[in-house]
């Protein structure tokens, strides 16, 4: 769904004379924070709003209070309320990335729209097949009742190295994901974490910040909209709310440092400014926990682990643009064809996958198969597996591909995911010759 977001300058990263060869990256990195937070500064200009909130006035204080577990029959106006920036727009100053020429090479030989021109390293298919070689061994598939108490084992031990371990089958039972996620993510309740919920809920209760209205609309824009997630509705606007004012979140994620001249501009308690689609990251955490609390900590420490990676502009070889690179290399190596099919379309492959890579396919697959790709992820530590899933989905429907012309006829062609299977598709993509 194509929404109107609040900033119309995130278009346009100018190319610097740098000698870092990844500086222009960097730099881009920083640009984007800036642009994103300059956005939502003159959103609180434009709506006459503090950056910083204010204190609820008693009667709203008190109705939100009344209200905290039922909170989709909470009112607020949300009618000038946009998205700060959504995934289309992060793609478009993606797409835009020119590095320093080579000199040997004529600018004009480097496409626009081809990432080829990064100098990031990004793994070819056999390196990916020895990092996920777990995944094609035969014991992978144990009966259900062996899973089980394997699974009941390794966690009575407490050893979250086993809990990755098993995570990487694929066939993790259901009533133990959240306790094994939990383990590998060391997000096992505290007494001091239950306190410190309680301090964000309170901070909730009493200020009134802009960032809660953008957390209200984006949940009533996407999981309130989605058969599988609407039932969640009022646990997301608790998560998300506290999500937005915990300030231990700046501190754990990595932004990129690069040296830029301009204003700066401050952003949420959190230091991450919701954008279109951000309580998707925490929809499917819903299916594993019924406290809030559990829910809470869980998701906040894949977001900082992972998520974090694919909203912002990094080198980091697990970040947004080393996957989107390692996607187009592979369509490039493994697809010719559909590659060619996209050239001469004048398609970017990355506008048709895109919003799969950034949301890492939430919303997108049923939860039952989202989980096991999440799996994976935890499991084998690493977000590769999204460009490779990418790909392998690609193929499947290469034939249909093949006969549109259109970027809306491709878009319609992959828009149904649930018959997709995750685990023989992947195994599918590894084995490949």
């Amino acid at each position: 769904m194509e929404v109107s977001t609040s900033s119309s300058h995130f278009l346009a990263v100018k190319k610097p004379t740098v000698s870092d060869p990844l500086g222009y990256l960097k730099r881009a990195g920083v640009l984007w924070d800036r642009r994103v937070r300059k956005s939502l500064n003159a959103m609180c200009t434009e709506l006459k709003v503090p950056l910083h909130g204010q204190p609820r006035i008693s009667a709203d204080r008190e109705d939100f209070m009344a209200k905290w577990n039922e909170l989709s029959n909470y009112n607020m106006d949300l009618a000038n309320y946009r998205p700060v920036y959504a995934p289309k727009d992060l793609l478009e100053v993606l797409l835009s990335l020119k590095g320093p020429a080579k000199t040997t090479e004529p600018t004009d030989h480097i496409p626009l729209w081809e990432f080829s021109h990064i100098a990031l390293p990004v793994k070819n298919l056999f390196e990916l097949r020895a990092h996920y070689a777990d995944l094609l061994r035969s014991d992978s598939y144990l009966g259900v009742p062996d899973l089980t108490i394997q699974c009941q084992r390794i966690l009575e031990a407490r050893h979250a190295p086993m809990c990755q371990q098993f995570l990487k089958k694929g066939c993790t039972p259901a009533p133990y994901r959240g306790a094994l996620w939990a383990s590998v993510l060391d997000s096992k309740l505290h007494d001091y974490d239950i306190e410190y919920w309680q301090k964000l809920r309170n901070s909730v209760w009493t200020t009134d910040h802009i960032v809660d209205k953008l957390v209200f609309k984006d949940i009533q824009l996407t999981a309130s909209n989605d058969d599988q997630y609407f039932v969640f509705e009022d646990v997301l606007y608790q998560v998300l709310l506290c999500f937005s004012r915990d300030t231990d979140i700046g501190g754990c994620v990595e932004y990129e440092a690069f040296p830029v001249k301009g204003k700066t501009y401050e952003g949420p308690p959190s230091g991450v400014v919701p954008f279109h689609g951000i309580c998707m990251f925490a929809a499917p955490f819903c299916y594993l926990y019924d406290s809030p609390v559990n829910l809470y900590y869980t998701f906040r420490a894949f977001y900082i682990r992972y998520c974090h990676r694919l909203t912002t502009i990094n080198t980091h070889p697990q970040g947004i643009v080393s996957l989107c690179l390692l996607f187009e290399k592979l369509l490039q190596t493994y697809e010719p064809q559909l590659w060619s099919h996209f050239r001469e379309l004048q398609i970017q492959p990355l506008r048709v996958v895109f919003k799969w890579l950034m949301r890492a396919f939430s919303g997108h697959l049923p939860p039952d198969q989202l989980l096991i790709l999440w799996d994976l992820i935890l499991g084998f530590d690493s977000l590769e597996i999204l460009p490779l899933f990418a790909i392998i989905i690609l193929s499947f429907r290469k034939e249909s591909i093949m006969q549109v012309a259109s970027l809306d006829s491709i878009e319609a062609i992959l828009a149904d995911l649930s018959s997709i299977k995750v685990l023989p598709l992947v195994q599918l993509a590894l084995s490949r010759d």
